[in-house]
């Protein structure tokens, strides 16, 4: 089997395992949107929730790809370097869960849920288990155990959509709202440790005095960069309400407007999904491949059948969203329109991820830093002018445009330290005609619903013959396949 049919393998396996909890996941969206929540208590939601996220990152360390980079060289110990990066997750992550739930009760009162500090306590534990299975599920790719990993990944998911169905439908009471979310992910996080219960009572707490250094110095400029990517991904959500005019929409709250930008958000999972089971299978790839002398040619391919996969799934959602808008409460469609500018951003940041071998390859990664950082200054600078002349409609093109600089100086800088022969041409032309096409099949509207579905599926497949009539000559060609 080829290195490409590999890969090909283990991202449906992984994307399998991403898009059966993440489409369980996006059950709670109708459930959540339809009559339970208020625009304004979603917006709540999404807020502490985009809080976590940032959490997350700092509390990992970036030691899973330490993990990685460190596991992967001669000679060494897999054990040994797994005991290394779990100390220092742990190290990180229990002190500063004890220091949150300490000021508890303070920092529920800045997040506007004074009455309830416990939900601070609920959501640092969520934080706390993430953090400490994050290493053991790290060895699972690493040992390409993907299909086990798949599976409790989707259980989780499933006792989580139980629960929040259970509390929200069967047992619910207003003086906990929201709460009932995280409690649900606390009780399903659970799961993981009782699943890697083997695993965390074999870890050993160990220090070395060149590895531990050195993997702290490679995991440093990771965590930089996954908070500078949060950043990117949350800090719009964090900040809409603050930054949106009282006025702007004259028949909902601010704090409702970020509800609404939450809820539309939901629907760039379609193209996330795809593009985390693709990092997932990528980066144990990207590195068992860096020293083969094909590996430039190799990544190029990579990158080249991941923007055409892409495109197809940025086109069926982006012409079908006046069927896909039903999935929300009709008070949180008004922000639909936001959607295929959200799947764009994401689909960039899937030709980032691609660009950013590089730099974990050479060991550069201060230089993700930078890049990541320069997003996020994008990011906030974007939010900051487009949030008061285009609501949250100007907080996804932000999004976009932050991505879009990423993929870009990526590739700049990596072309000089490690290049790679990518498609560029081809690429962009993918991008640009897949665009306009969303752009003007999104101009007419149909009124019959079942024509519309027939239309935009014939569209699809047209689209589909001309992928297959132009790259057929490569794949006959190509040697690397």
């Amino acid at each position: 089997m080829t290195k490409l049919k590999v890969l090909a393998g283990e991202t449906a396996l992984y994307g399998f395992g991403s898009i059966v909890p993440r489409m369980l996941n996006f059950i709670l969206v109708p459930l959540h949107t339809h009559n339970v929540f208020s625009a304004a208590e979603y917006g709540s939601l999404t807020k502490l929730m985009a809080f976590v996220a940032f959490i997350n990152i700092i509390f990992t360390f970036g030691m899973e790809t330490a993990f990685f980079r460190f596991a992967n060289k001669a000679g060494a110990d897999a054990k040994r370097v797994f005991n290394l990066a779990q100390t220092c997750v742990l190290l990180v992550s229990v002190p500063l869960s004890i220091l949150i739930i300490v000021f508890a009760s303070p920092l529920s009162s800045s997040f506007a849920i004074g009455k309830h500090p416990e939900f601070i306590i609920w959501l640092v534990l969520i934080i706390l288990t993430d953090a400490v299975v994050a290493i053991p599920f790290a060895q699972m790719r690493l040992e390409k155990r993907a299909l086990q990993f798949v599976l409790v990944k989707i259980v989780n998911v499933v006792i989580v959509v139980a629960l929040n169905l259970y509390f929200l439908k069967v047992a619910y009471h207003p003086a906990v709202n929201i709460g009932f979310v995280f409690l649900a992910n606390l009780i399903g996080n659970s799961f993981f440790l009782i699943f890697f219960i083997k695993t965390l009572l074999s870890w050993r707490p160990t220090y070395d005095k060149e590895v531990s250094p050195a993997m702290l110095q490679y995991a440093y400029p990771v965590m930089l960069t996954g908070v500078a990517g949060m950043t990117n991904e949350m800090f719009s959500r964090i900040m809409l309400d603050a930054w949106l005019p009282k006025n702007f929409y004259s028949n909902i709250s601010t704090q409702a407007a970020g509800g609404i930008f939450g809820a539309c958000y939901k629907f760039a999972v379609f193209m996330n999904l795809g593009v985390t089971a693709f990092k997932y299978a990528a980066e144990p790839f990207f590195f068992s491949n860096a020293t083969d002398k094909n590996s430039p040619a190799l990544f190029a391919r990579v990158n080249h059948y991941f923007v055409i996969v892409a495109c197809v799934v940025f086109l069926g959602i982006s012409i079908n969203l006046d069927i896909f808008q039903f999935i929300i409460g009709s008070n949180f469609r008004a922000g639909i329109s936001i959607v295929p500018i959200l799947l764009m951003a994401y689909l960039l940041l899937g030709i980032y991820y691609n660009f950013s071998v590089w730099f974990k390859l050479t060991d550069k990664t201060f230089y993700g830093t930078i890049i990541t950082l320069a997003g996020a200054f994008v990011t906030i600078v974007g939010n900051y002018f487009l949030i008061p002349i285009m609501g949250y409609t100007g907080s996804s093109w932000a999004a976009l445009l932050c991505y879009a600089l990423m993929a870009l100086l990526c590739y700049v800088f990596g072309q000089k330290y490690f290049p790679i022969p990518y498609q560029l041409r081809s690429m962009i032309g993918y991008l640009v005609i897949t665009s306009w096409l969303v752009y003007f099949v999104n101009l007419f509207s149909i009124d019959t619903r079942w024509l519309s579905i027939a239309v935009h599926l014939f569209i699809v497949l047209i689209y589909l013959g001309i992928v297959y009539w132009i790259e057929k000559p490569s794949w006959k060609q190509s040697k690397i396949l």
